[in-house]
């Protein structure tokens, strides 16, 4: 809660207990009080700026100001308000007050996690267009598949304002609707902070940088990964987070077009299980062509085809993926680009299972509580009862075909702790607890869309196994959380048995 909205509010409360309590001589110090409360609603809007969840102590502290003024200024004594009338204004104020407090309580202004590394953090922002491959999730079909890709840099020490966490309204809009909250919900968050620089100069403490590419999950966005960006790139990464098209909840291009999501039909309960994993493996199959092509358009910047102050600064020596949801399975798939030495699924069930054999390099899963539960179930050879499907809406054959794949699933977890990798879960998280969604409200904690642990302890930890598990392959050193259960961590599980 920002400062001058929260002493707008307690100057509300206060103007509400003093009209309530005095019942007399309370003209001057309710005028005294409403002029307070005008001054920092001037202040609140020039420094802060307005958010729509403050609307009701906006129109309390002006219908004050001005019944106050005219109070104050006139000289004939007031006409007596009928008991009844002056209640119900009470009853009004008071349940506006209260909602109030609800609504900023529920949609803060938050702060990202700060970057712990030795690094100031720059950004830039790249739009590319494979003309190899035709957009086939676009409507029309009539085009190119276009990406618009954002990394987070190691920059040099800068001045000025930090760049904001989401910089466009109209995404905002989209992303309430994802939500299926009304545009104007998340509006507020276009003054959420990030701890980025933008188009701040490359860090010159080394001649270059280990590159890693990163997926956010289904329906999401790029944005959402931006506190795993910043804390990667202030410890010598450069991070390139991938919107994939048609997958996120609103990209916008250069030239205001902004597509949105029309991938969630491909997993509509309608469709029978084989069909859902046709549609999962076609989606899939897009998803890391992304990332072999941004990885070659990485290949033209560092060589400077492509012009940008990151030319001749990228380690191509040393790549590295990870992703959160389908994301992370697209992370798996990518990593079997012969340029990918090293992956990272958080919490993402994987797809094309059946193409290929099983990725013969170190890779890392780090999945929820609520996750590994599932995959402990196929382990333990345990099947839901009639009951528990009736409650889920399943069928016994849909959930018989499901093991079959997490078995396979987790033949090719065991294969990568094989080749140096691990499988971890994390106590009290849930799916979203590994997107910055989570910060932004405590609701979500409170519905169970988030776990019980709080979002910046989730945060920490696992930034904390991935920066180690990264540092360890691509950097070759550290690797120390990766030998097992840390005292520092004690939320952190190694599953050290698969099948």
């Amino acid at each position: 809660m920002r400062l001058f909205e929260l002493l707008l509010l307690l100057s509300n409360i206060s103007l509400f207990s003093l009209t309530f309590l005095l019942k007399k001589r309370r003209r001057i110090p309710v005028f005294v009080a409403s002029g307070i409360a005008t001054l920092l609603l001037v202040i609140h809007w020039t420094v802060e700026g307005y958010r729509i969840q403050l609307f009701f102590p906006y129109c309390i502290t002006i219908i004050f100001l001005a019944i106050s003024g005219y109070s104050y200024f006139k000289k004939n004594g007031q006409k007596k308000i009928p008991r009844f009338m002056l209640g119900s204004a009470y009853t009004a104020i008071a349940i506006m007050l209260v909602v109030t407090a609800g609504l900023m309580y529920a949609f803060p202004v938050f702060k990202l996690p700060e970057p712990t590394g030795e690094f100031k953090v720059g950004t830039q922002i790249f739009h590319f267009v494979d003309t190899n491959r035709e957009e086939i999730f676009d409507e029309s079909r009539d085009g190119k598949r276009e990406l618009m890709v954002q990394v987070w840099y190691p920059a040099q020490a800068s001045t000025g304002k930090y760049a904001p966490f989401i910089p466009d309204t109209q995404i905002l809009r989209y992303m309430a609707a994802n939500y299926g909250l009304p545009g104007f919900t998340f509006q507020h968050l276009r003054y959420v902070s990030s701890h980025t620089y933008s188009g701040a100069e490359v860090s010159s403490a080394q001649t270059s940088y280990p590159l890693i590419l990163a997926n956010p999950g289904n329906g999401s966005s790029r944005f959402l990964h931006t506190s795993q960006a910043e804390y990667l790139a202030s410890h010598g990464y450069m991070v390139a987070v991938i919107d994939h098209t048609y997958n996120t909840f609103a990209t916008e291009f250069p030239d205001g077009r902004i597509t949105t999501s029309t991938t969630n039909d491909l997993f509509s309960p309608d469709h029978d299980y084989q069909t859902s994993r046709e549609n999962r493996d076609k989606l899939g199959q897009v998803l890391s062509g992304d990332v072999a092509f941004a990885l070659d358009q990485f290949e033209l910047i560092q060589s400077g085809k492509i012009p940008s102050h990151l030319k001749g600064r990228i380690d191509l020596g040393h790549v590295g993926v990870f992703g959160h949801s389908i994301g992370g399975a697209t992370a798996y798939d990518a990593s079997y680009d012969p340029r990918i030495a090293v992956g990272i699924d958080l919490d993402g069930g994987l797809y094309r299972l059946r193409d290929r054999e099983g990725l013969r390099k170190p890779f890392l899963f780090i999945n929820s509580e609520s996750y590994f539960e599932k995959l402990k179930m196929v382990m333990d050879n345990r099947v839901y009862t009639d009951a528990e499907l009736n409650r889920m809406g399943s069928t016994r054959e849909w959930e018989d075909q499901v093991t079959e794949d997490k078995k396979l699933e987790l033949e090719r977890m065991r294969e990568t702790v094989d080749e140096g990798g691990q499988v971890l879960y994390i106590e009290n998280t849930e799916h979203l607890n590994f997107a910055d969604v989570q910060f932004i409200s405590p609701i979500f904690k409170m519905l169970g869309i988030t776990g019980k642990i709080a979002p910046e302890r989730a945060n920490s930890v696992i930034n904390a196994y991935m920066l180690d598990f990264f540092d360890r392959y691509l950097k070759n050193q550290g690797g120390i959380l990766m030998k097992g259960p840390d005292s520092r961590f004690p939320e952190v599980k190694f599953v050290t048995s698969l099948l």
